[in-house]
């Protein structure tokens, strides 16, 4: 087998049944014959072992290590390995040219890297210019040679790093399901949504019960939480109100001339709201002043790690279907056994592993794998190729085989033990992973499909989807509209209210690239890995495939690559 890149490495190894950690690719890559040191890298691994280890490699290495007296096999595997180190940084070029690199600067807006004080060319990744991404051609001067990959960290370097990891999982709904579909457990759902969110807007306004206010003289200052229960239009221009609180509903006027036009667009049925005001004469309804959504405080402080680590945030993988990209996604894996990648320990997916089956009209017509099972056998190869030692965790999506209500919990035991090839957490959709320090709100994004649809183009857009995520980080709940495009199983608690402010929050679906902050909480939807399919061409969908956003951990900047 040619020395051409780890990736080839990995793919080999794949083959053979097996992942692999970092180090030990690159080890494998730097011997003078590949393909002979991953035969014997295998007959040294256990019979029960699932990864190849540097301690594997190096065990191959001492095995057949050239007698010292031999000067002749010193100098010649002197330059075997020499020339191997050549072929690999010759074969990672192309890969730092198709990185595009960008960062967020400290008001949320992505800022253009560059090179010796020299702006990049922008290479367009959302039609907002200001979230565009600079392509960094190098990391070196075209007339400089190519820096050698940096040296593979030893075993006790390795254990360090391993013990610094800490990850945990909350708001996991995984084998907690207690919905049976009636009527009497919607009601505790959305009671619960009532009684947590009611808590976060209690210190904004001094609110009264609806049954309270409908006893209350007319003319009196008032103020009710409640859920939305109804909005419409009068002939008048004005807007009428329905909230509903536990002990009964009342209606608000929100005048035209107010100036609350604009807040009342971003209005959704069922949501939790605030409405402070004056009772009319008779006391029917309620002259509403203000508005207040349960939104993320403006001061939020963001965790971090104490140490230079990062994670890999994807969504919308996709396999099983025609359009999978399987160059850029091997491409992606190949760029994470660089030196370059190093810091990038932590994968975290966002949903929809693959294609599915059944999941639109004629999708059968653009499958390449059929059956869902052989699907995820598939998604479970393409696993390996992701370095042994990076911490996984995944949430479905509407397209795995899971309910398609939510929340989604992860996947049963056989869906499980297919996707066995990696030490993954699996949890469900909506999940809360901290990660060192800092708390990322997973989703896989349903309902921005929701919101996109009922809100002005100018505050929810595909091609801006992270606007989107802004107004469901607003009313602090994942998909607050009932009754439309987004399932809701009922549970005795709503796991789809945001309780705690996340630091970062992952969403895909949409298959569009955006990014940019809100409150402090950067707010990230990773695009896909599926070019354009027949079904997207009919909905004008032109999907953002093949990048890669790449979070700093200790600063929350983030860089974008491409691999496409």
């Amino acid at each position: 087998m040619p020395l051409e890149s780890n990736a080839r490495i990995v793919k080999e190894l794949a083959a053979r049944g097996y992942n692999a950690e970092r180090e030990a690719v690159t080890l494998l890559a730097n011997e003078s014959d590949p393909a002979a040191a991953i035969d014997a890298a295998v007959d040294v691994a256990p019979d029960n072992a699932l990864r190849i280890t540097a301690d594997h490699v190096r065990t191959i290495a001492r095995d057949r290590s050239p007698d010292p007296t031999d000067v002749g096999n010193q100098s010649s595997a002197q330059n075997d390995s020499e020339s191997a180190r050549n072929d690999v940084s010759a074969d990672q070029s192309p890969v730092e040219m198709e990185g595009s690199t960008t960062h967020t600067d400290r008001d949320g807006e992505p800022a253009r890297s560059s090179h010796s004080g020299s702006e990049q060319p922008p290479e367009a990744v959302s039609s907002d210019s200001s979230l565009s991404a600079s392509t960094s051609e190098s990391s070196v001067s075209p007339n400089e040679p190519p820096a050698p990959p940096d040296k593979p960290p030893s075993s006790s370097e390795s254990a360090r790093e391993l013990a610094q990891r800490e990850i945990s999982v909350g708001n996991d709904m995984t084998g907690r399901s207690t919905g049976t579909g009636e009527y009497a457990d919607f009601v505790r759902t959305f009671r619960d949504r009532y009684e947590r969110l009611s808590k976060l807007l209690r210190g904004r306004v001094n609110h009264r019960p609806a049954d309270a206010i409908a006893d209350m003289p007319g003319g009196s200052d008032a103020a009710m939480i409640g859920l939305v229960n109804d909005v419409r239009s009068t002939k008048s221009g004005h807007w009428l109100v329905e909230l509903e609180d536990t002990t009964g509903t009342f209606p608000a006027l929100i005048m035209k001339d107010k100036g609350l036009a604009d807040v009342v667009d971003e209005i959704l049925m069922d949501e939790c709201l605030a409405v402070e005001g004056t009772l009319a004469d008779d006391a029917g309804i309620l002259f509403a002043d203000s508005l207040h959504f349960p939104d993320v405080p403006r001061t939020h402080q963001t965790g971090a790690a104490d140490r230079h680590v990062q994670a890999a945030l994807i969504s919308d993988v996709h396999v099983g279907s025609d359009e999978f990209m399987a160059d850029a996604w091997s491409r992606f894996t190949d760029w994470l056994h660089t030196p370059e990648a190093e810091p990038v320990e932590y994968l975290l997916l966002a949903g929809d592993m693959v294609e599915g089956v059944g999941v639109y009209p004629d999708q059968d017509e653009e499958l390449e794998i059929v059956d869902i099972y052989d699907q995820y056998e598939a998604f479970a190869e393409y696993l390996k190729e992701v370095p042994a030692d990076t911490e996984i965790v995944m949430i479905p999506g509407n397209h795995d085989a899971v309910r398609l209500a939510e929340p989604q919990p992860g996947f049963n035991d056989e869906i499980r033990s297919i996707m066995d090839v990696h030490d993954a957490q699996i949890v469900s959709n909506p999940a809360t992973v901290t990660v060192e320090g800092v708390d990322v709100l997973m989703y896989h994004g349903v309902s921005l499909d929701e919101v996109i649809a009922e809100l002005p183009e100018a505050k929810a857009s595909y091609d801006e989807p992270h606007k989107a995520m802004y107004q469901l980080l607003k009313k602090r709940h994942v998909a607050p509209q009932f009754g439309g495009h987004t399932r809701v199983a009922p549970e005795e608690r709503d796991y789809l209210v945001i309780d705690n402010v996340p630091d970062v929050f992952h969403t895909g679906h949409v298959h569009k690239l955006g990014w940019g902050k809100y409150h402090n909480v950067l707010a990230v939807n990773s695009g896909c890995w599926q070019a354009q399919t027949d079904f997207q061409k009919s909905v004008n969908i032109d999907p953002d495939a093949g990048y890669a956003p790449i979070l700093d951990l200790d600063t929350l900047d983030m860089t974008v690559r491409k691999f496409t």
